[in-house]
């Protein structure tokens, strides 16, 4: 019964996200690189020619692409995203009807989480298709450039998304705590920018993965060759697990707080 519900649930829920942005963020965030990366490579046929022949093609384009990603756009992507899900009652002032209908609290709580999550996967897999579009897509267009003569990686980049996905579940689930705290969606975003901004402050420091926003950045550090960053004292996935399931357990708390309060 509770699956069913939970169905439904997360069924309106789909539908309710049409009412915000986050689909024409979705879009132009995790196209943004991509796009820059294909005019570029328009433009520069003659270096194109070199980097089509070169045996680690994919594997720079994807180390370049994601640069900009794991340390700006997707942060920021969970962070807005999650704040104009969750703002949709907020706007509308439909929480008290929303909490009056005959559904366990945990299946409302759980089903808008669920769109949100999902809309950050639909985030990065858009990014992916991005990656590989302006890799074959340049040499497509130009006349006289072969496609990469390398073979894409397909099953360790798609690991490689799955680490930043994970590593972004902590920014979500701070973001859903404090968006169900504050009716101000400014609040929530303004909390989530400061926090972004002092994981980047924190970087040099060993202790920097204490904050959430910062786990993405690390992720893309591990294998940075200019050692931009001291390692920090955890895996970022061992704490990225903890601290997604910690938020979301205070979430859902102050979920079940204001349905109480009505």
């Amino acid at each position: 019964m509770m699956a069913a519900d939970f169905f439904i649930s997360f069924s309106c829920e789909w539908l309710k996200r049409k009412r915000s942005l986050s689909s024409v963020l979705i879009v132009i965030g995790a196209l943004f690189t991509p796009a820059i990366v294909f005019a570029s490579r328009l433009f520069h046929r003659q270096q194109l020619l070199k980097l089509s022949a070169a045996a680690g093609f994919w594997e720079s384009l994807w180390a370049s692409s994601w640069e900009s990603m794991a340390v700006f756009f997707l942060p920021m992507a969970a962070i807005l995203i999650t704040a104009l899900v969750t703002q949709i009652e907020f706007r509308n002032n439909s929480w008290k009807q929303v909490l009056t209908l005959p559904l366990h609290p945990l299946t409302i709580f759980s089903s808008k989480l669920a769109v949100i999550v999902l809309l950050v996967l639909e985030f990065l897999v858009l990014f992916d298709l991005g990656i590989y579009v302006s890799g074959v897509g340049p040499c497509l267009l130009l006349p006289g450039v072969p496609l990469p003569q390398s073979r894409l990686p397909a099953t360790t980049f798609a690991a490689g998304t799955l680490r930043y996905f994970l590593a972004c579940l902590p920014i979500v689930a701070v973001q859903y705590l404090l968006s169900l705290r504050f009716k101000n969606f400014l609040v929530s975003v303004g909390v989530g920018f400061m926090a972004w901004v002092a994981a980047l402050a924190a970087l040099s420091s060993r202790w920097v993965f204490l904050i959430p926003h910062s786990l993405t950045i690390l992720v893309y550090l591990e294998h940075d060759a200019r050692k931009r960053s001291v390692p920090p004292a955890l895996d970022p996935l061992w704490v990225s697990g903890i601290y997604a399931v910690a938020f979301t357990v205070i979430a859902y708390w102050l979920f079940l707080s204001r349905r109480q309060k009505g």
